[in-house]
């Protein structure tokens, strides 16, 4: 039996690299322990992904960006798999990008798919990836469970924490990421519960809550948060949408109301006035307040069990690091809470902050 091959990543990411419908390239990019050999964008093509989106890279700010598929292949470590690397309204399929999916399956790549369209559904895709022994993964494909939540209780000594946040895109998913890195660093155990297909892509499991059917949308979250339980003490649950968010508010709800969080962390992003999608649509457009969001959160928590807002995460990238510390002081004065860019500074003070808030001792 043949070894299995190490996977390296190339992302297509055309001619949107570096916008927030790149949210999945830059996750995954800064956040998987697969690495990315290269991302596919050929309006910044021979710059680097560091030139393109800074420190958010991490240590991958070297990762070239390429004008083709071709490109990439010929690199001296080329990809083994080709991941969607963008999020365009709906999760449709570009023309162009089909043209390169079939180049990627001729090529024996594997399809990394986070978009609602089913790549394994197409035959002439389907058909293509037998060719050559491909697989595709379409990781928006809703889970074969279909539970509906019945109000189950945190196991003894456990403590879950959802982050939740003022808008789409906001960070939710690297806000819950480095809170769980950090408390592996304070030396517990800690996990982080993807309900997205990005988080699904570093994490390795997981579901992507936006396409599970209404009924069972609570139960998918009791169960996920089951699961993070099981696999480590402290589970922090990645956020979906916002609750005053008129495309997306009904995952908010039920991961609030189906992993019953025994804390929640507020993501905001100071600067960004109105909701991702509704630039310029009038009432649904503007953002709320920190403080409205506080009080609606913790009041619809209330309906099922209580809850608290415990800290606020800040995503302050459009801002300079001396007006950001400005910021990040100025909210926590007004909230009263503990306020950091875990992100940008590094999460381990707004851990211990939340961790103290929760009564949790700390180890000897």
């Amino acid at each position: 039996m043949s070894e299995p091959r190490t996977r390296r990543f190339v992302i297509l990411a055309e001619g949107a690299f570096g916008e927030v419908s790149s949210k999945t390239a830059r996750g995954v990019i800064r956040f998987a322990s697969t690495p990315t050999v290269a991302v596919i964008d050929s309006t910044k093509a021979g710059r680097s992904v560091g030139d393109v989106i800074g420190a958010s890279a991490g240590e991958r700010g070297h990762v070239p960006i390429v004008a083709t598929l071709a490109q990439a292949l010929a690199l001296p470590e080329p990809p083994t798999a080709l991941l969607l690397g963008t999020a365009p309204v709906g999760g449709s399929l570009t023309g162009t990008w089909r043209a390169t999916i079939f180049d990627a399956l001729a090529a024996g790549l594997d399809i990394v798919n986070g978009l609602h369209v089913f790549f394994a559904d197409d035959p002439e895709l389907a058909a293509a990836a037998r060719t050559t022994g491909a697989t595709i993964e379409d990781l928006r494909r809703p889970p074969s469970r279909l539970d509906i939540a019945n109000g189950r209780q945190h196991l003894p000594g456990k403590r879950v924490i959802l982050t939740v946040g003022t808008d789409c895109a906001v960070g939710k998913m690297g806000v819950a990421i480095e809170l769980a890195q950090a408390a592996r660093r304070a030396g517990l155990s800690a996990t982080m519960v993807p309900t997205g297909q990005t988080a699904m892509m570093i994490e390795g499991w997981g579901v992507t809550i936006d396409r599970v059917a209404g009924d069972f949308l609570q139960g998918t979250a009791e169960w996920l948060a089951a699961e993070g339980e099981h696999r480590a003490d402290w589970a922090f649950i990645e956020g979906q949408g916002s609750l005053d968010h008129v495309a997306y508010s009904s995952v908010t709800l039920a991961l609030i109301h189906g992993t019953r969080p025994h804390g929640m962390v507020l993501v905001h992003q100071p600067g960004r006035e109105v909701h991702t999608l509704f630039e310029g649509v009038g009432r649904y457009a503007r953002l709320r307040s920190i403080d409205e969001h506080i009080r609606a959160h913790e009041t619809i928590a209330a309906l099922v069990e209580p809850s608290k807002v415990v800290a606020i995460a800040l995503n302050t990238s459009l801002y300079d690091e001396a007006e950001a510390h400005r910021i990040i002081e100025q909210i926590a004065a007004e909230t009263g809470l503990p306020t950091d860019d875990p992100y940008r500074f590094g999460p381990d003070p707004l851990f211990a902050a939340i961790r103290a808030r929760l009564d949790v001792p700390p180890a000897a």
